[in-house]
């Protein structure tokens, strides 16, 4: 038996374009395919054809548009993902408010751009999108997560409040955790907690934020230590 030698692999990143625009689907495509990198191997109107074609082209990257009249590219997201965690998946939408960032993000997707970027920013993401499936990519995510983070700062628990309540008055760790019937790790765990709810490097920039946020009324100086 004479063995053949196999054609080289191609090496270009494979792409699945979904919007349920034509013209829009179409020149995403073209903006792709002019890539040295890469090569879309199917186009989808929809979640149901976008499913019936990546499970039929396997592409490496999946580019969706969120609204899609038979559903949302979440849908999309979520069922790929389930699937596997190899693929990279990229929202584009019209609406790029907080809610579609984290939405999207949840759902495990590895980029989320607005329609509003320039075409190679969309072509950054599905490149950053194929080589780290399971990251995040969004310029808007930082500020998203900062307003996110403003929003729940009243949301200590009850033991973070009390937690709190003491760091005001200026004791430790061990402290807080003999007042409380705790362990001193368990005490600067919820220290740290406390510290990331409130966007608080340190003890100091806790406490100027939870009076900001008017979850203190007073705050005792320091103790010596």
């Amino acid at each position: 038996m004479t063995d053949h030698p196999h054609a080289p692999a191609d090496p270009r990143t494979t792409v699945m374009v979904v919007d349920d625009h034509e013209l829009i689907r179409n020149g995403l495509a073209g903006v792709f395919d002019l890539q040295p990198d890469m090569r879309v191997v199917a186009r989808a109107g929809g979640v149901r054809e976008a499913l019936s074609l990546y499970a039929a082209a396997r592409p490496q990257v999946v580019v969706t548009d969120l609204q899609l009249q038979d559903g949302t590219g979440l849908d999309i997201v979520r069922a790929v993902r389930k699937e596997s965690d190899a693929v990279g998946l990229v929202v584009l939408t019209m609406h790029s408010g907080d809610d579609q960032i984290f939405a999207a993000m949840e759902a495990g997707a590895s980029g989320f751009v607005g329609k509003d970027a320039p075409s190679d920013e969309v072509v950054k993401a599905a490149r950053t999108a194929a080589v780290s499936p399971r990251s995040f990519s969004c310029s808007g995510l930082m500020g998203a997560m900062m307003r996110r983070g403003t929003s729940e700062t009243s949301r200590l628990t009850d033991r973070e409040q009390e937690v709190l309540v003491l760091l005001a008055d200026g004791l430790g760790a061990g402290q807080i955790g003999a007042r409380l019937y705790m362990s001193e790790s368990t005490a600067k765990s919820h220290i740290a907690r406390i510290y990331q709810k409130l966007g608080a490097q340190n003890r100091a920039q806790a406490l100027v934020t939870a009076m900001r946020m008017g979850l203190l009324s007073t705050v005792a100086p320091p103790r010596g230590s």
